[in-house]
């Protein structure tokens, strides 16, 4: 994640103190030195919904095998004891495990923070505020456009007002709660509409993801934005968030050209400022996954992050996640924890590569077939990065 309120605004969120910690440059096994890394879970692949762009492929089914409440409180053990500081609970629809709260709090007494990652459509005024009772952290409701174009994303008629609603209620019990949005040829002119929302609905923050070509949404790599639209989407991003200041956090994901492009813009016209952003950007290093982020699906595997579930370090059921972290037979892992000899193509020459670390590893399987080669969501330029 980029927190571009941070870079611009000099805000103050919780996830900052992670990822611009003067401690989480050159970590191998976690966010910041003595800690594990964030951990993405998905509770369960069964979902209320069916999005075009499921990284995960849920539908509204009961699926097989999944970790049971006693295997997911052994799990959330292994988590503490690797001292994981935040369990980023996701799906399917996380809000559909039954136990869902149990394992909340149960990582509440173990000491580890809990986000939401839901489709809001569950959350009514009960839910909300059995929500925060349990003091969770943060809720990322996805949107992906607004009314019918969110519907036709979410699979259901109705799915947008639905998850508005679940907004409003957590907005209505002081719940930190927010939007998540994935960008696509589809909904790309929706972004100013989407601002005026999170303008008009008071919503504190928002999540701007970029495209990633896995589980269903591989078949959406064709859909993706152009080069130029990913600029013009961040042009609007940078501008909003200097507008909006700590009104609303915004941060952009799965794309660290963002950074790059946003430290070129202000080099010139604010020097002060592009200081503090480079700062910041060399302590956070670029993309992490495999490092200071992690994901372990339903079943137990562990996979550097939750797009690149083709990919097992191994099961929490036979092994301590820490143990499974920290293992570097696996040539996939053990590469992603210094991945810079590695990288090949665009990436590799690129001189920006302190500060991206290569971008997103699953978009460039996806597109290419090899796991090390340049991600074609970079839209810096060749003369850009150096090449010319």
């Amino acid at each position: 994640m980029i927190g571009v309120s941070k870079l611009l605004c000099d805000t103050n969120n919780f996830g900052d103190s992670l990822r611009y910690a003067k401690g989480s440059h050159g970590q191998q096994h976690g966010a910041v030195a003595g800690m594990g890394p964030v951990v993405a879970w998905n509770v369960t692949r069964t979902c209320n919904l069916k999005c075009v762009h499921c990284y995960a492929d849920s539908d509204a089914q009961k699926y097989d095998g999944e970790l049971t409440t006693a295997e997911a409180l052994r799990f959330i053990d292994d988590c503490a004891a690797f001292k994981v500081p935040v369990l980023l609970l996701s799906g399917g629809e996380p809000l559909i495990r039954p136990d869902i709260f149990q394992l909340v709090e149960y990582a509440n007494q173990r000491g580890i923070r809990t986000t939401f990652s839901t489709n809001g459509t569950l959350i009514d005024a009960a839910l909300a505020q059995k929500i925060k009772s349990l003091n969770v952290g943060y809720v990322g409701i996805s949107l992906d456009g607004l009314g019918e174009a969110n519907d036709k994303f979410r699979g259901k008629s109705g799915a947008f007002e639905q998850a508005l609603r679940g907004i409003r209620h957590c907005l209505a019990v002081d719940q930190r709660v927010g939007l998540r949005f994935t960008i696509n040829r589809y909904n790309f002119h929706d972004l100013e509409n989407v601002f005026q929302l999170i303008e008009t609905e008071k919503i504190p923050r928002v999540c701007f993801y970029h495209l990633v070509y896995s589980g269903r949404a591989a078949e959406m790599m064709q859909h993706d934005v152009t080069h130029q639209e990913s600029r013009q989407a961040m042009d609007l991003i940078i501008a909003k968030a200097k507008q909006l200041g700590d009104k609303c956090e915004i941060l952009t994901v799965d794309n660290h050209a963002d950074i790059v492009y946003l430290y070129m813009k202000y080099r010139e016209k604010n020097p002060v400022l592009a200081e503090r952003i480079w700062e910041l950007m060399n302590r956070n290093g670029g993309n992490r996954s495999g490092i200071a982020f992690a994901n372990v699906d339903p079943l137990g595997n562990v996979h550097s992050d939750q797009f690149t579930q083709n990919h097992t370090f191994g099961n929490v059921r036979e092994r301590a996640f820490g143990e499974i972290w920290t293992d570097m037979s696996n040539p996939i892992l053990a590469g992603l924890k210094d991945r810079k000899p590695l990288l090949k193509g665009r990436c590799a020459a690129c001189k920006w590569l302190g500060v991206c670390n290569g971008n997103f590893r699953a978009r460039a399987e996806a597109a290419t077939g090899d796991f090390w080669e340049s991600d074609p969501a970079c839209y810096l330029t060749d003369e850009e990065i150096g090449l010319k």
